[in-house]
Protein backbone atom coordinates (compact mmCIF):
# COMPACT_ATOMS: atom_id res chain seq x y z
CA UNK A 1 0.00 0.00 0.00
CA UNK A 2 1.19 3.23 -1.25
CA UNK A 3 0.97 6.67 1.13
CA UNK A 4 0.46 10.55 0.12
CA UNK A 5 3.37 12.55 1.12
CA UNK A 6 1.13 13.75 3.84
CA UNK A 7 0.55 10.51 5.81
CA UNK A 8 4.37 10.42 4.99
CA UNK A 9 4.93 13.13 7.03
CA UNK A 10 3.04 12.84 9.89
CA UNK A 11 4.30 9.01 9.94
CA UNK A 12 7.48 10.55 10.53
CA UNK A 13 6.37 13.34 13.23
CA UNK A 14 4.86 10.02 15.17
CA UNK A 15 8.37 8.69 14.60
CA UNK A 16 10.05 11.67 16.18
CA UNK A 17 7.47 12.55 18.99
CA UNK A 18 7.53 8.97 20.65
CA UNK A 19 11.51 9.22 20.73
CA UNK A 20 11.33 12.41 22.31
CA UNK A 21 8.13 11.49 24.71
CA UNK A 22 7.64 8.47 24.88
CA UNK A 23 4.35 8.28 25.08
CA UNK A 24 2.33 7.52 22.30
CA UNK A 25 1.21 10.68 19.88
CA UNK A 26 -2.18 11.94 19.57
CA UNK A 27 -3.96 13.56 17.02
CA UNK A 28 -4.32 16.82 18.34
CA UNK A 29 -0.76 16.68 18.90
CA UNK A 30 -0.11 16.42 15.26
CA UNK A 31 -3.51 18.55 14.32
CA UNK A 32 -1.26 20.96 15.76
CA UNK A 33 1.66 20.35 14.12
CA UNK A 34 0.39 19.97 10.41
CA UNK A 35 -2.33 22.93 10.85
CA UNK A 36 -5.49 20.69 10.21
CA UNK A 37 -8.39 19.29 11.83
CA UNK A 38 -7.97 16.67 14.46
CA UNK A 39 -10.54 14.60 12.14
CA UNK A 40 -8.16 15.20 9.63
CA UNK A 41 -5.31 13.75 11.12
CA UNK A 42 -7.48 10.85 12.19
CA UNK A 43 -8.39 10.13 9.03
CA UNK A 44 -4.62 9.79 8.16
CA UNK A 45 -3.20 7.64 10.86
CA UNK A 46 -6.20 5.38 10.07
CA UNK A 47 -4.71 4.73 6.81
CA UNK A 48 -1.37 4.35 7.99
CA UNK A 49 -2.34 1.95 10.59
CA UNK A 50 -4.07 -0.12 7.48
CA UNK A 51 -1.15 0.22 5.63
CA UNK A 52 0.49 -1.48 8.93
CA UNK A 53 3.18 1.55 9.70
CA UNK A 54 1.60 2.27 13.15
CA UNK A 55 -0.37 1.21 15.65
CA UNK A 56 -2.25 1.93 19.23
CA UNK A 57 -1.83 0.43 22.42
CA UNK A 58 -4.93 -0.82 24.31
CA UNK A 59 -4.68 2.02 26.85
CA UNK A 60 -4.14 4.93 24.61
CA UNK A 61 -6.10 6.50 21.93
CA UNK A 62 -2.22 7.33 20.81
CA UNK A 63 -0.48 5.52 18.12
CA UNK A 64 2.82 4.22 17.91
CA UNK A 65 5.69 3.32 15.52
CA UNK A 66 5.58 -0.42 14.31
CA UNK A 67 8.88 -2.11 13.29
CA UNK A 68 7.57 -1.39 9.60
CA UNK A 69 7.05 2.17 10.27
CA UNK A 70 10.83 2.33 11.71
CA UNK A 71 12.11 0.80 8.03
CA UNK A 72 10.30 3.11 6.21
CA UNK A 73 11.24 5.81 8.05
CA UNK A 74 15.05 4.10 8.21
CA UNK A 75 14.89 3.68 4.90
CA UNK A 76 13.96 7.78 3.88
CA UNK A 77 16.92 8.83 5.97
CA UNK A 78 19.44 6.49 3.88
CA UNK A 79 18.19 8.10 0.71
CA UNK A 80 18.43 11.08 2.00
CA UNK A 81 22.14 10.42 2.51
CA UNK A 82 22.16 9.59 -0.90
CA UNK A 83 20.23 12.38 -2.38
CA UNK A 84 19.36 14.96 -0.27
CA UNK A 85 15.71 15.17 -0.77
CA UNK A 86 14.15 13.85 2.84
CA UNK A 87 13.41 16.02 5.81
CA UNK A 88 11.98 15.41 8.81
CA UNK A 89 9.89 17.49 10.61
CA UNK A 90 12.40 17.83 13.46
CA UNK A 91 15.80 15.81 14.20
CA UNK A 92 16.77 16.92 10.71
CA UNK A 93 15.97 20.48 9.77
CA UNK A 94 15.91 21.54 12.44
CA UNK A 95 19.20 24.20 12.12
CA UNK A 96 21.01 22.78 14.94
CA UNK A 97 24.96 21.37 15.21
CA UNK A 98 24.56 19.04 18.26
CA UNK A 99 25.46 16.14 15.98
CA UNK A 100 28.35 17.84 14.40
CA UNK A 101 29.46 18.38 17.90
CA UNK A 102 29.04 15.10 18.91
CA UNK A 103 31.09 13.43 15.83
CA UNK A 104 33.45 16.19 16.37
CA UNK A 105 33.77 14.84 20.67
CA UNK A 106 33.95 11.19 19.43
CA UNK A 107 36.31 11.64 17.03
CA UNK A 108 38.93 14.06 19.92
CA UNK A 109 38.16 11.44 22.00
CA UNK A 110 39.36 8.27 19.99
CA UNK A 111 41.95 10.14 18.80
CA UNK A 112 43.75 11.04 21.96
CA UNK A 113 44.13 7.24 22.74
CA UNK A 114 47.25 5.73 22.07
CA UNK A 115 45.86 1.95 22.40
CA UNK A 116 44.00 0.50 20.23
CA UNK A 117 42.04 -1.17 23.09
CA UNK A 118 41.81 2.24 24.47
CA UNK A 119 40.71 3.74 21.31
CA UNK A 120 37.74 1.24 20.74
CA UNK A 121 36.75 1.35 24.47
CA UNK A 122 36.59 5.13 23.89
CA UNK A 123 34.35 4.65 20.67
CA UNK A 124 32.14 2.48 23.08
CA UNK A 125 32.26 4.80 25.89
CA UNK A 126 31.57 7.64 23.98
CA UNK A 127 28.47 6.21 21.74
CA UNK A 128 26.63 5.42 25.04
CA UNK A 129 27.37 8.42 26.26
CA UNK A 130 25.81 10.47 23.49
CA UNK A 131 23.14 8.32 22.84
CA UNK A 132 21.89 6.86 26.12
CA UNK A 133 21.91 3.35 24.40
CA UNK A 134 24.31 0.31 25.10
CA UNK A 135 27.24 0.66 23.49
CA UNK A 136 29.15 -2.46 21.25
CA UNK A 137 32.85 -3.17 20.17
CA UNK A 138 34.21 -6.43 18.87
CA UNK A 139 37.58 -6.90 17.44
CA UNK A 140 38.99 -10.30 17.05
CA UNK A 141 37.89 -12.18 19.94
CA UNK A 142 37.08 -9.01 22.02
CA UNK A 143 33.69 -7.46 22.83
CA UNK A 144 33.30 -4.72 24.44
CA UNK A 145 30.38 -3.31 26.26
CA UNK A 146 29.47 0.13 27.84
CA UNK A 147 25.90 2.13 29.21
CA UNK A 148 23.72 -1.13 30.14
CA UNK A 149 22.64 0.47 32.81
CA UNK A 150 21.66 3.41 30.63
CA UNK A 151 20.02 1.00 28.17
CA UNK A 152 18.10 -0.49 31.20
CA UNK A 153 16.55 2.74 32.51
CA UNK A 154 14.64 3.15 29.47
CA UNK A 155 10.91 3.12 30.10
CA UNK A 156 10.69 0.19 27.11
CA UNK A 157 12.68 -2.18 29.60
CA UNK A 158 9.95 -1.85 32.79
CA UNK A 159 8.51 -5.53 31.22
CA UNK A 160 11.01 -8.46 32.12
CA UNK A 161 10.25 -10.47 29.60
CA UNK A 162 11.99 -7.61 27.28
CA UNK A 163 14.92 -7.66 29.48
CA UNK A 164 15.21 -11.34 29.16
CA UNK A 165 15.31 -11.23 25.13
CA UNK A 166 18.19 -8.12 25.06
CA UNK A 167 20.40 -9.96 27.49
CA UNK A 168 19.40 -13.44 25.31
CA UNK A 169 20.53 -11.21 22.07
CA UNK A 170 23.79 -10.18 23.95
CA UNK A 171 24.87 -13.59 24.77
CA UNK A 172 25.10 -14.38 20.86
CA UNK A 173 25.83 -11.02 19.57
CA UNK A 174 29.33 -12.33 18.92
CA UNK A 175 28.88 -15.55 17.52
CA UNK A 176 25.95 -14.14 15.08
CA UNK A 177 28.03 -11.31 14.13
CA UNK A 178 30.86 -13.60 13.11
CA UNK A 179 28.38 -15.55 11.09
CA UNK A 180 26.25 -13.26 9.55
CA UNK A 181 29.69 -10.72 9.04
CA UNK A 182 27.16 -7.63 8.38
CA UNK A 183 29.06 -6.30 5.45
CA UNK A 184 27.99 -2.43 4.69
CA UNK A 185 29.60 0.67 6.37
CA UNK A 186 26.24 0.77 8.48
CA UNK A 187 23.72 -1.91 9.17
CA UNK A 188 20.53 -1.80 11.00
CA UNK A 189 18.27 -4.47 12.74
CA UNK A 190 14.70 -3.25 14.20
CA UNK A 191 12.99 -5.09 16.72
CA UNK A 192 11.80 -8.27 14.64
CA UNK A 193 14.57 -8.16 12.12
CA UNK A 194 17.18 -9.13 14.84
CA UNK A 195 18.04 -13.22 14.36
CA UNK A 196 17.97 -13.08 18.25
CA UNK A 197 16.02 -11.55 20.63
CA UNK A 198 13.26 -10.45 17.84
CA UNK A 199 10.38 -9.61 20.72
CA UNK A 200 13.07 -7.89 22.94
CA UNK A 201 12.19 -4.56 21.03
CA UNK A 202 14.95 -3.36 20.00
CA UNK A 203 17.41 -1.77 17.37
CA UNK A 204 21.12 -2.50 16.60
CA UNK A 205 22.91 -0.77 14.24
CA UNK A 206 26.25 -1.47 13.72
CA UNK A 207 29.29 -0.42 11.64
CA UNK A 208 31.79 -2.60 10.14
CA UNK A 209 35.69 -1.15 9.83
CA UNK A 210 38.38 -2.37 8.68
CA UNK A 211 41.50 -3.12 11.45
CA UNK A 212 44.74 -4.16 11.43
CA UNK A 213 43.68 -7.11 14.16
CA UNK A 214 40.67 -8.31 12.15
CA UNK A 215 38.75 -8.92 9.24
CA UNK A 216 35.23 -8.67 11.07
CA UNK A 217 35.56 -5.53 13.63
CA UNK A 218 32.37 -3.80 14.62
CA UNK A 219 31.25 -0.72 16.29
CA UNK A 220 27.54 0.20 17.28
CA UNK A 221 24.86 0.23 19.47
CA UNK A 222 21.86 -1.28 20.25
CA UNK A 223 18.96 0.50 21.72
CA UNK A 224 14.90 0.67 22.10
CA UNK A 225 12.97 0.93 18.66
CA UNK A 226 11.92 4.20 20.16
CA UNK A 227 15.03 6.62 19.45
CA UNK A 228 16.85 9.56 17.54
CA UNK A 229 17.42 7.35 14.02
CA UNK A 230 19.16 10.04 12.64
CA UNK A 231 21.96 11.27 14.65
CA UNK A 232 22.22 7.44 15.98
CA UNK A 233 23.04 5.91 12.66
CA UNK A 234 25.27 9.19 11.45
CA UNK A 235 27.55 8.60 15.35
CA UNK A 236 28.16 5.04 14.52
CA UNK A 237 29.20 5.50 10.75
CA UNK A 238 31.48 8.15 11.91
CA UNK A 239 32.42 5.40 14.55
CA UNK A 240 33.29 3.38 12.43
CA UNK A 241 35.19 5.59 9.78
CA UNK A 242 36.92 7.16 13.37
CA UNK A 243 38.28 3.65 14.03
CA UNK A 244 39.69 2.46 10.49
CA UNK A 245 41.63 6.16 10.02
CA UNK A 246 42.96 5.76 13.75
CA UNK A 247 43.77 1.95 13.54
Amino acid sequence: MEITERQKQILFAIIEEYAEMAAPVGSVTLAKLFDVSSATIRAEMARLEEAGLITHPHTSAGRIPTDAGYRFYVNSLTEQNENATFNPTKMLGSGTNTPNRNIHALEVRVNSQERTDYAIRSAVDMLAELTGNLGIGTIGEQLYLSGISKLFAQPEFLDNSKIQGVAELLDNLEPWLREARPGEPLNIFIGHENPIGKTSGVSLIISKFRSPYSDSSYIGVLGPTRQNYAETMSLVRHAGDILENTL
